[in-house]
């Protein structure tokens, strides 16, 4: 009888050990928000540091990882972070955006908890309250390509993280007071990579160094509020190998222009002369050109950088022109969007065709940005809770702004928005700029085909002229003035999500909407259920939760 009872212990625990073993990892953080002094363009001034760090600490991950980070709010503001770019399958509970989530308030935590499903690429997070990225707080997060699935070029020597964005020298607060008075926050101050701006006199320490001969992974984000940027190495080309979660065809480019709320992966070969030289940063499609530096240092080099920096380029056109040359590499072999398959995209009938237009006004005498005519306001209980709690037509409703909207929109009005997708529909959605000015548009939760950016106005004969073949999947697009953008996507990520300008005073200022894709099963196939730590607040603060999904 032991020895019965001795074998089926042991089957046991291997039963056990091989549960264990499928699991995929976990990543555990903690991380402590506190104010501290930095100098990004050499004046010190009050920011945002994650445990001490400005910019914060890069996370390493890789497909398929659960990541548990556990975040201590000691600032005096209530805060969220949000993972750009990151899709929570099923799980916007952990999008760390004020229509889902409830902020952590000061002196509490709060412990995010979501995995890196199906995914591989560059991405990065920052502050979505108030205007705490204008303050720090952000940083890059990678996500690496399982061993079992080779990446499409030789693993380099090294991996760095480029975070690249226009700073503003008036503290957060002060930028917050010009936005609710009613005013815009202008141009940017200076132009900062990883936080710092070389200082050209020989004593600046070196961002990054490489070894002769071999071949370096730059990741490069922008993590600014406003500006575009054109990144490029003094003296080296770099080729394009992947851009927000998708592998590219390796065109081979002097210089990128890469826009706010975008992540690019490039690969750097120290093929020159062993010294020193810049990467730089400069902005584009401003009247006045501001430009930054960091030093490359060879190993064993010796000299200098150049004072000679390679020039930007000028005019949008070269710009739009360089968007058409981006083209998904069909043949890697690595993570694919979901539904598996969408890579046929252009081969799926479309259901709804949604047309967005950015406009300006007044409203009480203060700018505000806006939507098809509606300006976002944030309600004070987030819509994915008051949509779980049963409760949503007591904060907003569904689809209060018009799929094509007027030619002219003469006024302004505030409100929520919350557009209505049924699940598993294939969308057209057209990003019109009606405005001078460039802009940045982000959707949470999804990759989407970016099939078309073209000047001028859109119209249904324009499809003609749309990329359904090889188009980068990816969740950024930028749109150039008086011109549109055209992405196509499946929506079968059930949840509350966050379509948003990353011009940061055109988001705080109502440039913004959510779409809702719900479950019609209310099953755990589609989506999981409220967390149980999930911070609470509004009229679903002391609420009873609703049942919970099953399978």
């Amino acid at each position: 009888m032991g020895g019965v009872m001795l074998i089926l212990l042991l089957c046991l625990w291997a039963g056990s050990m091989l549960v264990a073993r499928a699991e995929d990892p976990y990543l555990f953080f903690t991380w402590n928000l506190t104010y501290g002094t930095i100098s990004p363009l050499g004046v010190p001034q009050q920011g945002i540091l994650i445990n001490g760090q400005f910019p914060g600490p890069n996370i390493n991950s890789t497909s398929n990882n659960n990541i548990v980070l556990n975040v201590f709010n000691n600032l005096d503001e209530p805060f969220l972070l949000t993972w750009n770019g990151v899709q929570q399958r099923k799980n916007s509970w952990q999008d760390g955006v004020l229509g889902t989530n409830c902020p952590i308030l000061p002196g509490k935590n709060y412990t995010y908890h979501f995995q890196v499903k199906d995914q591989i690429g560059s991405y990065m997070y920052y502050p979505v309250t108030a205007m705490h990225k204008a303050a720090g707080g952000f940083g890059g997060l990678r996500i690496n390509s399982r061993l079992l699935i080779p990446v499409p070029y030789p693993d380099p020597a090294d991996d760095y993280t480029i975070l690249a964005g226009d700073w503003f020298s008036k503290g957060h607060t002060t930028l917050k007071k010009l936005l609710d008075g009613g005013r815009n926050l202008g141009r940017c101050d200076g132009v900062h990579i990883n936080g710092k701006v070389a200082k050209g006199d020989g004593k600046d320490e070196p961002l990054f160094t490489m070894e002769p001969g071999k071949t370096y992974k730059y990741r490069i984000c922008n993590v600014g509020i406003k500006t575009s940027l054109n990144i490029r190495f003094q003296a080296h080309n770099m080729k394009l190998v992947e851009m927000e979660g998708s592998h590219t065809v390796q065109n081979v480019y002097e210089s990128l222009d890469v826009h706010v709320g975008q992540c690019f992966s490039v690969l750097v070969t120290a093929d020159q002369e062993p010294k020193d030289y810049y990467v730089v940063a400069s902005t584009r499609f401003t009247r006045r050109l501001v430009t930054s530096t960091g030093i490359i240092r060879y190993t064993n080099g010796k000299g200098p950088a150049s004072p000679e920096l390679p020039p930007p380029p000028v005019g949008w056109a070269w710009s739009l022109n360089q968007f058409r040359t981006f083209r998904w590499n069909l043949t890697a072999s690595a993570a694919r969007p979901n539904p598996q398959g969408s890579y046929h995209y252009g081969s799926i009938n479309i259901t709804r065709t949604i047309k967005l237009a950015n406009t300006a006004g007044k409203v009480d005498g203060k700018l505000r940005y806006a939507i098809n005519g509606v300006s976002y306001v944030d309600p004070p209980t987030p819509l994915k809770l008051a949509e779980y709690y049963n409760v949503a037509d007591k904060v907003f409703k569904y689809d209060n702004i018009a799929d094509d909207p007027p030619a002219t929109i003469s006024e302004i009005t505030l409100n929520p928005i919350v557009l209505n997708l049924t699940h598993r529909t294939f969308i057209e959605i057209i990003f019109e700029n009606r405005e001078t000015a460039i802009q940045s548009w982000h959707l949470s939760g999804y990759s989407f085909f970016a099939v078309a950016i073209e000047a001028g106005t859109w119209t249904p004969d324009k499809r003609k002229n749309y990329n359904l073949l090889d188009a980068v999947s990816r969740h950024t697009i930028q749109v150039f003035p008086k011109s549109w953008a055209a992405i196509l996507l499946t929506f079968d990520n059930c949840g509350m999500w966050n379509i948003r300008s990353e011009i940061w005073d055109r988001h705080y200022l109502g440039q913004q909407l959510y779409v809702s894709v719900l479950s019609p099963a209310r099953s755990l196939r589609d989506e999981y259920n409220i967390p149980d730590n999930l911070l609470l607040c509004g009229i679903v603060e002391s609420m009873p939760k609703p049942p919970p999904y099953s399978m």
